[in-house]
């Protein structure tokens, strides 16, 4: 016989405890423990599979095309997919508010239903009204046909009936924060809540062989919201980044059962909705300013360690304070990285900037946070402070350590081959990185291997 039981589980990681207290054991917030009631069945012993569990395989005699994917059409959300969506898969989509979450998945539905394939929108935050006003101003009328399929709906049942009566491949699922099962009596949006949703889901997804999309909130510091629980059920794991002001847009894997974790996909977001970026590097230095201090073009990896290259322009500016206090201003990389090289600068180099405004700035509005930003950021505040351009055929990159060296990085090649692309000459970098490229990955680039950043930025400014 199922039991009653209320419990008071923490909204932010999950933890559970019998009564309720102001501060949470778990994860130490505050006023984050909210009461719950759930049933458990009684206890029951099985030692054989059920009827629908298939026994036991070996692996050799799997079909390779067990896991079949889906190409939505989207070259770059393919891409950071691993070729497309497979069938089964469950993907939880997470970015800002206005980002572009929903725009992009439902691009990917007007695709496939575009090349005859059914497709399922669920909102639980827009009226079927709402969702095709959008469709049809990005897209224009009757671009679907029938196969495009909306609904509406705020419980998980609704959304179970709705794919049992279209039998799509693909599911979009808009928020997965705002469904709810009936079976529980807590709110949308709390653990168990998601937890339940979340469950019956893959269920409905990995039964009907379905690629399922489950847009997801974030928190202010820009994780998902809800338990950690979450993201470790599902199969892949994507974020959708850009600033509001900014048409770029970047997607992210973090997680990714059946492909690279690393891969990265640029996006411009324009008045028909979100266009692929095949070559990011033009896009970024299109407007590269001529003969300016403090710019200096790094390739990075905006996914860290990620396996495609992008090329940036690195932005620095030193100015006087204004009512006496020094300000640092980073955006596109991290503040305690900014502060860090001020340290190494004046310390190791004799770059004074204690009573000086400083502002850094990655262009286009991506977020790097790999260690190869180091001395290209170093490289742009030591031109911004003696107003010494670096030359303008010249890249960099490499990590800056606390004592002044200039310490190796991956995919040195890679981070070459796109600089040559972009018909760049020269390229200062560790020389620990130099020495393991063989001259096909040296890519016709002149090489000028440093070792400390000292040593990097004379050479940069004496060439300016």
């Amino acid at each position: 016989m199922a039991k009653t039981e209320t419990r008071f589980v923490c909204q932010a990681c999950g933890a559970a405890v019998p009564r309720w207290v102001g501060r949470c054991s778990g994860c130490g917030g505050w006023n984050t423990l909210v009461e719950e009631i759930t049933q458990r069945g009684g206890k029951r012993t099985r030692h054989s599979l059920s009827p629908d569990v298939p026994g036991p395989v070996s692996v050799d005699s799997v079909p390779e095309d067990a896991a079949a994917r889906l190409p939505t059409g989207i070259a770059e959300l393919d891409r950071v997919l691993g070729g497309g969506a497979v069938l089964g898969s469950v993907v939880l989509v997470g970015g800002d508010p206005g980002v572009g979450k929903s725009t992009l998945l439902l691009q990917a539905l007007a695709g496939l239903a575009r090349r005859g394939a059914p497709a399922l929108y669920a909102s639980g935050e827009e009226s079927v009204a709402q969702v095709a006003l959008r469709a049809r101003r990005l897209f224009g009328e009757g671009s679907f046909g029938d196969k495009l399929k909306l609904v509406a709906a705020s419980d998980v049942a609704d959304v179970e009936a709705a794919a049992s009566a279209v039998s799509p491949v693909a599911i979009v699922v808009d928020s997965v924060q705002v469904l709810r099962s009936a079976d529980l009596e807590s709110a949308p949006g709390s653990v168990s809540q998601l937890r339940e949703v979340t469950a019956r889901l893959i269920e409905l997804a990995k039964s009907r062989q379905a690629a399922l999309f489950l847009v997801g909130h974030v928190t202010k510091d820009g994780a998902l919201a809800g338990p950690k629980v979450l993201e470790h059920l599902v199969d892949v794991v994507l974020a959708f980044e850009g600033e509001r002001g900014n048409a770029f847009r970047a997607l992210r894997a973090s997680k990714n059962r059946y492909g690279s974790a690393t891969e990265v996909g640029v996006f411009e977001m324009a008045q028909t909705g979100l266009a692929e970026v095949p070559n990011p590097s033009e896009l970024f230095l299109a407007e590269r300013p001529l003969h300016a201090s403090g710019s200096v073009i790094a390739p990075v990896t905006p996914q860290e360690g990620g396996a495609r290259a992008v090329l940036v322009e690195v932005q620095a500016l030193v100015g006087s304070p204004q009512g006496g206090m020094a300000r640092r201003v980073a955006t596109g990389v991290a503040s305690s990285r900014l502060a860090l090289l001020l340290a190494v600068l004046e310390r190791k180099v004799g770059i004074g900037l204690a009573t000086s405004d400083v502002f850094a700035n990655v262009a286009g509005g991506l977020t790097i946070d790999e260690p190869a930003i180091d001395l290209p950021l170093a490289l742009a505040i030591a031109s911004a402070a003696r107003d010494i351009p670096c030359p303008r055929d010249l890249v960099a990159f490499g990590e800056v350590g606390l004592a002044g060296e200039v310490r190796g990085v991956a995919r040195g090649s890679t981070r070459l081959s796109e600089a040559a692309s972009m018909r760049f000459k020269r390229a200062l970098l560790p020389a620990s990185t130099a020495e393991r490229l063989s001259e096909r990955d040296r890519a016709g680039i002149e090489l000028v291997a440093v070792r400390s950043v000292h040593e990097a930025i004379r050479y940069a400014l004496e060439l300016g």
